[in-house]
């Protein structure tokens, strides 16, 4: 992954991770692999793995059991919530960056 500099990667992380929850790559209730397992596909340190692992769960989207790991929601309202917000920031994001291109509204359609 490649990460930017303006942002904390522990949220770059928490972003790839929704993304992977919201397009089905983690189901409902799916274990999510263990933080060391995670920190070597990402290339970080297990504690900024962590931190995304807490905001996570601090965000609903993420359970801990206690003995099993950690577990992606089964609550569909979470997700459901979250794919809206997701889609709502993307679409701000690509209309902010349409503004700055200078582009004619007209041609602002997708070909």
């Amino acid at each position: 992954m490649q990460f930017d500099n303006g942002l904390p990667i522990y949220l770059q992380i928490v972003k790839e991770m929704t993304l992977r929850a919201l397009s089905g790559a983690i189901e409902p209730g799916g274990k999510i692999p263990p933080v060391r397992e995670l920190a070597a596909e990402f290339g970080v340190n297990p504690n900024t793995m962590q931190r995304a692992m807490a905001e996570m769960e601090r965000e609903g989207l993420v359970y801990t059991e206690r003995t099993s790991g950690r577990f992606l929601t089964k609550e569909e309202g979470v997700l459901v919530e979250k794919r809206k917000s997701f889609a709502k920031e993307e679409t701000e994001k690509y209309l902010a960056y349409m503004k700055k291109s200078a582009l004619p509204r007209k041609k602002w359609r997708l070909m």
